[in-house]
C-alpha cells in the first residue's frame, strides 16, 4: 500500500499535483491557506489538516509547493509550523521555487531533529503539473531521492537528482532565465513580423519547425497571439524567481544582463497592473514598445 502523504499549497501547481498523487494511489493530507482548496480536494477523498504542524503528524513525507521564501520559512518554523511534528523517519519535499539559502535554512533546521528534505521545483507550468509531464529538478542526499522517486514519478517525466540540497534551486533558476528570455524573443518575434503584415499563426508554424523551436512556443504561441494570458505562471512569480537567479550571479560573480533587462520589463508589467497574468504577457510590453498588437490589421 503507498505510502501516507502530507501536501500543503494547492494552488494553480498544487492542486492538480496533489490530484496526481491521488490518482497514483497515496492517501493524502491536505493543508492551504484557503480553506476553499481543501475542501474541494477533500471532497475527492483527501483528509483535510487545519494546520501545517496537523499534516506532519499524520504523514511521514510532508510536499510543500508554495509561492516565495517566506512562505516557507512560515510553514516549516511558524506557529504549529512543520518542524513541531517532524523527526526521525521525517521527510519534507519542497517543490517551491525558492532562495537556495532559505532551502539550506530549512534542512539545517530540520536536520537537528533528525528529519531530512530535498529541494525539488518544477518545471512545466500548469499544463505540466495537470498532465504529470512535469520535469524535476532535485537536491538533497542520494537515499532521500530514491525514497521519494515513486512520488516524483507520479508528478513528472523528468526526474533528475542534481546534486546536493540547494542544487535544486540553483537548476531551477536556471530554468527561469531560460523560459523567460525565450518568452522575450518569442514577443520580440512576433510582434515584428505582426507589424511587418505577416499572420502570426504562419510565424509560428515556420519558428515551432526549425531550430528556434521551442517549447513556449509550443504551448504558448496561439495564445499569445489570441491574447488569452490567464495564468499559468503569473507575471508576480517568475520576477520573484530572476530576482533570485540575479542575487546567485551576484553570489558566483556571475554577470547575467539579458536576465536583469527582462526582470525590469517583468517589473513594469507589475507596475503597470499586469503581475497576476501569465508570464506570456509580456508579449504586452513588446507591443507597447512597438505601438502594435500582435494580430492587428489596421
Amino acid at each position: 500500500m503507498a505510502e501516507r502523504i502530507g501536501f500543503i499549497g494547492l494552488g494553480i501547481m498544487g492542486k492538480p499535483m496533489a490530484r496526481n498523487l491521488m490518482t497514483a494511489g497515496y492517501d493524502l493530507v491536505v493543508h492551504n491557506r484557503s480553506r476553499e482548496a481543501v475542501d474541494e480536494i477533500a471532497g475527492e477523498g483527501a483528509i483535510p489538516a487545519a494546520n501545517p504542524r496537523e499534516v506532519a503528524e499524520q504523514a511521514k513525507i510532508v510536499i510543500t509547493m508554495l509561492p516565495d521564501s517566506p512562505d516557507v520559512r512560515d510553514v516549516v518554523f511558524g506557529e504549529n509550523g512543520l518542524s513541531e511534528a517532524m523527526g526521525e523517519g521525517s521527510l519534507l519535499i519542497d517543490m517551491s521555487t525558492i532562495s537556495p539559502v532559505t532551502t539550506l535554512e530549512v534542512v539545517e533546521a530540520l536536520a537537528a531533529k533528525g528529519a531530512h528534505a530535498l529541494d525539488a521545483p518544477v518545471s512545466g507550468g500548469d499544463k505540466g503539473a495537470i498532465a504529470a509531464t512535469l520535469s524535476i529538478m532535485v537536491g538533497g542526499e542520494a537515499d532521500d531521492f530514491e525514497r521519494a522517486k515513486p512520488i516524483f514519478e507520479a508528478l513528472g517525466k523528468t526526474i533528475v537528482h542534481v546534486g546536493a540540497a540547494g542544487a535544486g534551486q540553483t537548476v531551477k533558476a536556471c530554468n527561469q532565465i531560460v523560459v523567460a528570455l525565450t518568452f522575450e524573443a518569442v514577443s520580440e518575434a512576433l510582434v515584428l513580423g505582426s507589424k511587418a503584415g505577416v499572420d502570426p499563426h504562419k510565424i509560428v508554424q515556420v519558428l515551432s519547425g526549425g531550430l528556434a523551436g521551442n517549447k513556449v512556443l509550443e504551448l504558448r504561441g496561439e495564445s499569445m497571439i489570441a491574447h488569452n494570458f490567464q495564468p499559468g505562471f503569473r507575471i508576480n512569480l517568475h520576477r520573484k524567481d530572476l530576482g533570485i537567479a540575479l542575487d546567485a550571479g551576484k553570489s558566483y560573480n556571475v554577470a547575467l544582463p539579458a536576465t536583469a533587462q527582462v526582470n525590469q520589463m517583468f517589473t513594469s508589467m507589475v507596475a503597470s497592473g499586469f503581475g497576476d497574468l501569465d508570464h506570456s504577457a509580456l508579449l504586452k510590453h513588446i507591443e507597447a514598445l512597438a505601438e502594435h498588437e500582435v494580430g492587428r490589421t489596421d
